[in-house]
């Protein structure tokens, strides 16, 4: 299991106002879903923030994002070891498959594959 790119999601009530300061700072829009928009550095492309309104299907914010190349074997790790499954294992329309995991301080994790 391998972790490809790890991404803070801001909550906000505003995405376009974040595009705007963020580009202050550098970033430019990769991805905008309508209800999440992710900016990212255009030098290091893996050097992302995501900002969410709400999630799609999720009954919660996913505090962070956490890309791996094997979503499948990760979600039985993490339902051996007992942990909180917030969302379950599923393949959502925008093409990832996807479920949520609550962490040992209580924060959501949104483990996530896209496929190869």
């Amino acid at each position: 299991m391998a972790v490809r790119r790890v991404v803070p999601n801001l909550r906000t009530q505003d995405p376009g106002e974040q595009r705007e300061f963020y580009g202050l700072l550098g970033f430019e829009e990769v991805m905008d879903q309508g209800w999440i928009m992710t900016v990212a550095s255009p030098s290091a492309p893996s050097a992302q923030v995501s900002f969410i309104t709400q999630d799609r299907t999720g009954p919660v914010h996913p505090d962070v994002s956490v890309e791996v190349d094997d979503v499948d074997a990760v979600y039985a790790a993490v339902r051996e070891s007992g942990a909180e499954i917030v969302h379950p294992l599923q393949d959502e329309e925008w093409g990832v498959r996807r479920f949520f995991v609550r962490d040992p301080e209580g924060r959501v994790v949104n483990v996530l594959a896209h496929p190869h």
